[in-house]
C-alpha cells in the first residue's frame, strides 16, 4: 500500500444496499482493510454516506421522493445508526465529524477541522466524516460525498483517496448497457473526453454518479493526491490494494502532496504579515524542521487573520527564512508573543493550538538548512 494517509469514501449503496437501514454486507471487508492499514502504520479517514438511507424507515414521509425537511430528519436519526454500524467493526474508537461547505470556506473553521483530524489520527482514532445534512442550506452544501471526500483529503493532507463505488472504475461506455465497454485503468489527465464518459447515477439513494467521482478525482490529483475509483462491494479489491495492485481506475497525481503544498505555500499564497523570530526559534525552524512556538516570536508585523499566510524573519540576520499558515490572528499574537505555550489559554482565554505555525503548514525560503546565526 503506497500511501501513508488515506481518505476512504464509502457510498450509500455500500452502507445501505437495500435502500434503507444499515447493513454489514459490504462494510465488513472494508473494515478489515482499514484494520490492516492500521496494523501497517497507515492512517485512515472515512467519509461515509448513508445517514438518510439509514433513517429512511423511521421517518414517515409517504412518498418515494421525500421532502427536504423529511430527508433532514432521516439524516438526523440515521447518522446515529450509521455511526453505531461503523463502530461495531472496530476495536479502536470512531469519531464523528459533520461538516458543510461553509465550514471548509471559513478560515477559522477550516483550521479547526484540520487540527481536529490531526489530533484524532495521532491518537489512533478513526474519523468518520459526513456532510451535516440536517443544517446545511443549499448554498452551504457540498452536495455529494465524492467531492466532500476530496476536500477532506486536501484538509487532512492525505496522499491517497479511495472512492468506493458500486462500479469498478471509469469505462469508455456505460458497462451496464454495453457489454463491449472497456475499463480505463490509468488516467493521467482529466479531459472533457473523460467527463463525457460519465453518466448519471443509477442508484436512487445516491447523490452522485461517475461525474462527481471524476470531479473529486480532479480536485485531489491537482493537490498531489493519488485517487482510485474501485468496486467497494468486491472483497478482492482490498486484497489487490494491499498488494499495491490497481483493481479499478487510478488517477495519477500531478505532483507529490508535499511538493504541491510547498509550491502553493511558497509561490501562490500571498503573505499578509510577518513574524520576527529570535535566533533559537529561527534555527529550530530551519535546521530541525520544528513548528513555530509563541515563545520564539519577538515581534508581529502587519494585520492578518487565522489561516492567513505570514513570513518568518530572523531578527539577527534580517532574512526571510520561512513562510507558513498562522493558527492565530495578528491581534492575538501581539498578546502571546514571547510567552510559553502553556500560558496561552490564561492570556487569551482559549488555546486552539499550542503551536503558532505547524511544521506541516510551513515552507523554508532558503535553499539549504544552514545556521541562520
Amino acid at each position: 500500500m503506497n500511501f501513508q494517509r488515506v481518505v476512504i469514501k464509502v457510498g450509500s449503496a455500500l452502507v445501505a444496499p437495500q435502500g434503507s437501514g444499515c447493513s454489514g454486507q459490504h462494510l465488513l471487508s472494508i473494515a478489515r482493510f482499514i484494520t490492516q492499514c492500521h496494523e501497517t502504520g497507515k492512517e485512515v479517514i472515512l467519509v461515509s454516506s448513508g445517514s438518510v438511507a439509514a433513517g429512511r424507515q423511521l421517518i414517515q414521509h409517504g412518498s418515494p421522493n421525500p421532502s427536504i425537511p423529511a430527508k433532514q430528519a432521516m439524516a438526523a436519526v440515521g447518522q446515529m445508526k450509521m455511526m453505531a454500524n461503523w463502530q461495531r467493526f472496530f476495536d479502536v474508537p470512531c469519531s464523528q465529524l459533520l461538516i458543510t461547505h461553509g465550514d471548509l470556506k471559513d478560515r477559522n473553521r477550516y483550521i479547526n477541522i484540520r487540527n481536529t483530524l490531526r489530533i484524532l489520527l495521532e491518537n489512533k482514532i478513526i474519523p468518520v466524516v459526513n456532510e451535516n445534512d440536517t443544517v446545511a442550506t443549499e448554498e452551504l452544501k457540498v452536495g455529494d460525498n465524492d467531492n466532500l471526500a476530496a476536500m477532506v483529503a486536501m484538509v487532512s493532507e492525505a496522499d491517497c483517496l479511495l472512492i468506493l463505488s458500486d462500479i469498478d472504475g471509469v469505462y469508455d461506455q456505460d458497462p451496464r448497457n454495453n457489454p463491449d465497454a472497456k475499463k480505463i485503468t490509468e488516467i493521467a489527465a482529466i479531459t472533457p473526453e473523460i467527463y463525457a464518459m460519465a453518466g448519471g447515477s443509477k442508484n436512487h439513494i445516491s447523490t452522485g454518479g461517475m461525474k462527481t467521482k471524476i470531479q473529486a478525482a480532479e480536485k485531489a490529483i491537482e493537490n498531489g493526491i493519488t485517487t482510485y475509483i474501485v468496486d467497494g462491494a468486491n472483497p478482492n479489491v482490498f486484497e489487490r490494494l494491499a498488494n499495491n495492485e490497481n483493481p479499478g481506475t487510478r488517477f495519477k497525481p500531478q505532483a507529490s502532496v508535499t511538493k504541491a503544498k510547498k509550491h502553493w505555500l511558497k509561490h501562490t499564497l500571498k503573505s499578509s504579515g510577518q513574524l520576527v523570530l529570535d535566533i533559537g526559534a529561527s534555527n529550530a525552524v530551519v535546521k530541525k524542521g520544528a513548528s513555530l512556538l509563541a515563545s520564539g516570536i519577538i515581534d508581529v508585523v502587519g494585520q492578518f487573520n487565522v489561516g492567513e499566510s505570514v513570513e518568518m524573519r530572523c531578527q539577527q540576520s534580517g532574512q526571510i527564512i520561512a513562510k507558513g499558515i498562522s493558527q492565530y490572528s495578528s491581534r492575538d499574537l501581539a498578546k502571546i508573543k514571547g510567552k510559553q505555550s502553556d500560558k496561552i489559554d490564561g492570556i487569551l482565554g482559549f488555546c486552539p493550538s499550542k503551536v503558532i505555525i505547524h511544521r506541516d503548514d510551513l515552507v523554508l525560503m532558503r535553499a539549504n538548512k544552514q545556521e541562520v546565526s
